[in-house]
């Protein structure tokens, strides 16, 4: 069945059931449906074939990706975390023939779209829009047929790169997660991320709308969240109570945030029956610091290349420390390297680059192992392992996230590749002294082995951030830029000990 063909079947079963909320209103299922004809009628009218969104989440986004989705128009998401630059790239490397937005002043200043003509105002879902024209003399790639969505992911070097995905590999994964989280047609889903971002659109709108729930939807600044890093646990907190979420997808850097504030203040916890946390690895210990406040709260794994998500962990099937149990259509195994695969073709390849081949499996670049009842574990990035100068492999994420849960330790990347000891970049939290930092890591290295312990730190001058070039969307750290960034300080670190 098609999503439309779902959302048809709950409005005729429950009409005036509520698909979705927001500030400005909401929509049952049935005018969920008219909402989406009218814009499937203005996209078949405009003939465009490439579309973006440059949007604050709210109904008009879902309208016009469903709607796209249904004309077999390729939707091209444009995450408000990107840089200008790599707006523009996207906008050339898709061939995108006009931008759907709210704000057009905003768009032209960080990705200096050139249109032909004036911006065109539209009225859709009660909101006002504008419809831009792209110049596409500077087309680099077409994006071949039958592709629904380019997700363009950061990644943690390097240019932004697009994945195709088409329906017939996102459904799949819909179904899964409706069956695996158990989601119903009481439930209601608060999207904390962008809609930009795939695991919110896929996690967070179409597995609620095809189980027949109700997906909230508040601009960025209403859910806590500024840019793709500082996170207000307070706001976020009352977000959540305030629409009676039962379902939510974190980060581990905002699910970090709301713990702290239970912690500090447990008397209004929000209502929640089940969240998911991926996006970044998440220490064992904030999951158990979020169960003992209240907070029901999974870890999950995936990628952009999987259609977001492979593995979960659920009410029914849960072991703390995994990533959990492969969704029902996926088949898992581990090369004899250690490296997590994930079986059939997941996506269409990247845009403008060789065919991702057809031999069976992804190779994710994760390192992980299966326990003998499915979950799985993993042990960082293959190509992240240091090997110490005394033949120790360590992951690095690993000694980051138990970092990260000492409370004045706000962000942390550790290096020491051949060398005989770690040293981390620390963004603190305001105010903290060295004083406290030393006290914080000498905690933290209490619960590590000796050899990956922090031997020595360095304040970091500016939080990471996808603006600085050093923090992908998902809270992931671009290892490279910020070695490269504090090379010279690590450096100095080194041969300063050396010299004793």
């Amino acid at each position: 069945m098609t999503l439309i063909g779902r959302l048809t079947h709950h409005a005729e079963a429950c009409p005036e059931r509520t698909a979705l909320c927001w500030p400005g209103g909401d929509f049952s299922y049935s005018a969920l449906l008219t909402e989406i004809d009218l814009a499937t009628e203005l996209l078949r009218a405009s003939g465009v074939k490439v579309l973006a969104l440059d949007l604050e989440n709210g109904p008009a986004w879902i309208a016009l990706d469903i709607a796209a989705l249904q004309l077999g128009i390729c939707l091209v998401p444009l995450p408000p975390f990107f840089s200008g630059g790599q707006q523009r790239h996207i906008l050339q490397r898709t061939g995108v023939q006009a931008v759907v937005t709210d704000d057009p002043d905003r768009l032209f200043q960080r990705a200096g779209v050139l249109p032909y003509g004036d911006r065109k105002p539209i009225n859709l879902t009660r909101q006002r829009l504008y419809w831009v024209t792209v110049d596409r003399r500077r087309v680099m790639t077409a994006v071949p047929a039958g592709i629904h969505k380019v997700t363009f992911t950061s990644g943690t070097t390097g240019e932004p790169k697009g994945v195709m995905l088409s329906w017939q590999q996102m459904q799949p994964v819909v179904e899964s997660l409706v069956e695996a989280a158990g989601l119903r047609a009481d439930d209601r889903h608060l999207a904390l991320l962008p809609l930009a971002v795939l695991l919110e659109n896929i996690g967070g709108v179409y597995a609620p709308l095809w189980a027949g729930a109700s997906v909230a939807l508040l601009a960025a600044e209403q859910v806590g969240m500024t840019g793709s890093s500082e996170v207000d646990a307070a706001t976020m907190c009352q977000a959540l109570s305030a629409g009676r979420a039962t379902t939510a997808i974190f980060t581990p850097q905002t699910l970090l945030g709301l713990v702290q504030l239970l912690e500090r203040d447990p008397r209004h916890p929000p209502s929640l029956r089940y969240a998911a946390v991926g996006g970044a690895p998440v220490s064992p210990r904030l999951l158990q610091r979020a169960a003992a406040v209240g907070l029901p709260v999974y870890e999950g794994y995936g990628l952009s290349e999987c259609a977001s998500v492979v593995c979960l962990n659920t009410l029914a099937h849960c072991r703390p420390g995994s990533v959990g149990r492969a969704l029902p259509h996926v088949r898992l195994s581990i090369s004899e390297e250690g490296e997590v695969l994930v079986g059939g073709v997941p996506f269409s390849g990247y845009l403008g680059e060789p065919s991702s081949g057809s031999s069976g499996c992804w190779r994710t670049g994760d390192l992980g192992e299966l326990d003998a009842d499915g979950f799985l574990y993993l042990h960082g990035r293959r190509r992240n392992t240091l090997i110490s100068a005394f033949g120790r492999n360590i992951a690095p994420e690993w000694v980051e996230r138990e970092l990260m849960l000492e409370p004045e330790i706000v962000q942390a990347a550790v290096f020491g590749e051949a060398r005989p000891f770690i040293v981390a970049i620390v963004v603190s939290g305001a105010g903290v002294t060295p004083t406290e930092i030393d006290t914080a890591l000498a905690r933290c290295n209490r619960t590590l082995p000796d050899y990956a312990r922090v031997f020595r730190w360095i304040r970091a001058d500016a939080p990471f951030s996808n603006v600085n070039g050093m923090l992908t969307g998902t809270g992931r750290i671009r290892r490279a830029a910020i070695f490269q960034h504090y090379r010279q300080p690590i450096e100095s670190l080194y041969n300063e000990v050396q010299s004793w």
